[in-house]
């Protein structure tokens, strides 16, 4: 019996528009819509207000407060930034500041507070300047080097303000928005704080209607700087990045409270700045834990205050998140009543799902803006927004079949839809589906097969579901894909660290995924000198337990092999120190129905056989890309690399079933990678998704036998069993 076609109501938000009255009002009715929100750009007029809706009310506490810092330029928000490295060809070196970045984004900071805190590197001897030796020149906004050497290259690096908020930087250049340039005050202030609380009283008293006041985020946006040329214009972002919540009074109050100072050196880190790729020193960690004592702090305050109104607290976890740790054990500290996330893949679903909060709230996309993301055309010429959103819900319809979220709902400019009647029926198509699959979960879990499947990283369960960013800015890494595949995968699904293994982690676990390249964050790098934590990990995959390596797996220099692994996986990387050395011959050994069609692997280069008793279940050119070890009771299995597809995300739950020695076949698997489904054996609903853009016909075991049906392109199907 199919159920895609009963409709429901609720849970879901939409964004109105003033102006737009009627329309907003019809959609609302056709989506099936709760509450009404406001976008950034956009007000809610009183006929929509007073429609009997629910009303969340966009705010970001820290922008929107152009008057009052336009008063207070000292107390906006800054950050370090560094020069590119010159080469000296004399004792006299001479740095324009701003010559590398975006003046519109970041202003100079030559305070006396600030200059204490700048540096000058002499990056060939890698050796700190005296400051007796450079000079900043405020009128030409330029730091002179004297009595250096000659051929070797340095680097200043000084703190500025960012006089550009960023998300309202990224909008107004995306939407060609001809007004003013909204700035980012720091609540780092003591006057700020004052400042802020008035503001948020204010702003309460005077939005009667609203019911859930939606922050976005809290105080400090993930880093993005931008560059001076249009060639390289991003010339960095990383979503999990702290570097824009410096300050001198923030560095003053740090070195008070943990006893030692940090320097520019620790945040620009010789330019490659602290990527959340790479494993956090203590200092970084540090630094951490002091944002987020102080964003909890004062942030509480703010959500205690909307409560005191009345109203709920969310909080939008995208933009200013930073300081806002989801899956910190402190969260709940802040009172929040629910997190919204936006999505672009299924591993964002999860990250939002998995958040200790009362209520989850995923934004779709596509937005209801006229370009995308990269700049592809949407609600204009040339965009297809129906094909765009059957493709996101695509990616986030498997992981919400696994974990459920609460509500969604869409952002943006709602005119935008009138042209687009497909997309309408489509969107009322989506929210119907959503609605019925949250039902099944309220009446019980789904089925998942017998594996828990753990994924170590350097970061543990602090970055679940998540690298630094969407899938779009991180896509390079291994682990990333392995999060998309996984997040719709028929298993329990855990994130830990190497203190976890060492707390007895492993007595909950059946497969340990470790994926990335040495010295990430992903791969662990230092964290695998532990010895302790090897020791555990063998004898735990000797009684049993199943290894999953992936490209540079538990690699660190300075042992007999380069992944320290290797005894459980029968293979090892060679970087040169075994070019003499003999290499084992093999042959592929397959196995029937591990690797469905168009699978695919990239090689990795010197790859080998530890001791040959590796079996090799695939290869390239000569090189194993996927290898099985028989070590104890357990197994160690090997991938040079993974990438999410449909094919491939079969393959890797093939992998993880036969990890454990469990049959590849098993009740509630479709028999087609095109296709997925998750069985509710409370509500007895299996649901059946064809993650393909062509119809199938897949076959789906279960207990009281095989259900075979036919399925469009992108289409959900649901059975009574």
């Amino acid at each position: 019996m199919s159920e895609t076609n009963v409709k429901r109501t609720g849970s879901f938000t939409l964004p109105g528009e003033s102006g737009y009255e009627e329309l907003t009002l019809k959609m609302a009715e056709k989506w099936g819509a709760d509450v009404i929100r406001d976008s950034d750009g956009t007000v809610l007029s009183d006929e929509i207000l007073n429609a009997g809706y629910g009303i969340y009310s966009t705010i970001c506490i820290i922008r929107d407060h152009n008057e009052w810092a336009k008063q207070n330029l000292d107390k906006l928000q800054q950050t370090f930034l560094m020069t590119n490295p010159k080469v000296a060809t004399d004792t006299k070196l001479t740095f324009h500041l701003m010559e590398d970045f975006f003046e519109e984004q970041f202003k100079i900071n030559g305070s006396k507070d600030s200059l204490k805190y700048w540096q000058v590197y002499d990056r060939t001897s890698n050796e700190l300047i005296s400051t007796d030796q450079w000079k900043f020149e405020e009128e030409s906004g330029s730091v002179v080097v004297e009595g250096i050497t000659p051929w070797h290259k340095y680097s200043v690096s000084f703190l500025a303000y960012r006089i550009w908020e960023e998300i309202s930087m990224y909008n107004h250049t995306t939407n060609n928005w001809d007004k003013e340039h909204l700035m980012q005050i720091d609540p780092r202030h003591p006057k700020t704080q004052e400042y802020m609380l008035a503001w948020m009283e204010n702003w309460c008293k005077t939005h009667e209607d609203t019911t859930v006041v939606r922050f976005t985020s809290m105080f400090y946006n993930f880093v993005w700087i931008w560059g001076s040329d249009e060639r390289n214009r991003h010339l960095f972002s990383d979503w999990g990045s702290y570097d824009f919540t410096v300050s001198p009074l923030a560095l003053d109050e740090f070195a008070v409270k943990y006893g030692y100072s940090l320097t520019a050196e620790d945040f620009v880190n010789k330019g490659k700045l602290n990527v959340t790729h790479m494993p956090a020193d203590q200092h970084k960690l540090d630094w951490m834990e002091f944002i987020h004592d102080f964003v909890i702090e004062f942030g509480k305050k703010l959500v205690d205050m909307v409560h005191q109104y009345g109203k709920q607290a969310y909080v939008f976890y995208d933009d200013s998140w930073v300081g806002v740790e989801p899956y910190s054990k402190r969260f709940k500290e802040f009172g929040f009543d629910g997190i919204i996330k936006c999505v672009f893949s299924g591993y964002e679903a999860r990250l939002c799902a998995g958040v200790d909060a009362p209520t989850h709230e995923l934004r779709l996309h596509p937005y209801l803006f006229p370009v995308g993301l990269g700049g592809a055309p949407t609600f204009m010429e040339g965009g297809d927004p129906t094909l765009d959103a059957k493709k996101f819900w695509n990616s986030i319809r498997r992981a919400l079949l696994r974990e459920p979220v609460d509500r969604i709902g869409l952002g943006g400019y709602l005119h935008l839809v009138e042209p687009y009647p497909d997309f309408c029926d489509y969107i009322e198509k989506v929210a119907d589906e959503f609605r019925t699959i949250k039902e099944f979960h309220q009446a019980g879990k789904p089925y998942v097969l017998k594996p828990r499947v753990a994924v170590l990283t350097a970061w543990g369960s602090l970055r679940s579901w998540t690298l630094s960013g969407h899938f779009h800015e991180t896509y390079m890494h291994d682990l990333i894909h392995i999060n998309e595949s996984l997040s719709g995968s028929p298993f329990d699904v855990s994130y830990i660290s190497f203190e976890d293994i060492k707390n007895g982690v492993l007595e909950d676990v059946d497969v340990v995924i470790n994926a990335g390249f040495a010295g990430s964050a992903w791969s662990g790098a230092d964290k695998w000198n532990d010895n302790e934590v090897v020791e555990i990990l063998t004898k735990w995959v000797h009684a049993g337990g199943a290894f999953i390596g992936v490209n540079e797996p538990s690699a660190v220099e300075g042992y007999d092999n380069f992944f320290r692994m290797s005894h459980v996986l029968g293979v090892d990387k060679d970087n040169g120190a075994r070019v003499c050395h003999g290499k084992w011959s093999f042959e592929v050994s397959k196995v029937e129905g591990l690797l469905p069609n168009e699978t695919t692997m990239k090689g990795k280069d010197n790859i080998y056989l530890t001791d040959g008793k590796a079996k090799v279940l695939a290869e390239e050119n000569g090189v194993p890309t996927l290898t099985s070890y028989d070590f104890g009771s357990g197994r160690g299995i090997y991938l040079t690399s993974f990438e999410t597809s449909l094919t491939n995300t079969r393959m890797l739950y093939h992998i993880i079933l036969f990890a454990c020695k469990e049959k590849l076949e098993q009740n509630y698997l479709t028999d087609s990678p095109m296709t997925e489904c998750a069985f509710y054996p409370a509500s007895k609903r299996l649901v059946i998704i064809n993650n393909s853009d062509v119809s199938q016909h897949p076959v789906i075991q279960t207990e009281n036998g095989p259900i075979e049906l036919d399925i469009d392109a992108y289409d959900t199907k649901m059975v009574t069993i």
